[in-house]
């Protein structure tokens, strides 16, 4: 089992996570806006991360963190 864990605070809601993202699973969340006024990325489905690592590199602020358990 693994997770992302998105440093709200250096996300500037850029996308590129999501477009890395092979299973699809890491999105904006439009629901939510940061202090910087940003939609930051979270991931929708923690069962199916396979910690692959794709987000976290692609990520341009280094807001991701990828844990394995």
């Amino acid at each position: 089992m693994s997770r992302i864990i998105v440093d709200e605070t250096y996300c500037k809601g850029c996308g590129l996570c999501v477009d890395a993202c092979p299973l699809g699973i890491v999105e904006l969340d439009t629901e939510r806006i940061n202090a910087k006024g940003y939609h930051p990325a979270h991931l929708v489905d923690e069962e199916r991360c396979t910690a692959c690592c794709s987000c976290a590199t692609m990520c341009p602020d280094v807001a991701i963190t990828v844990e394995r358990f």
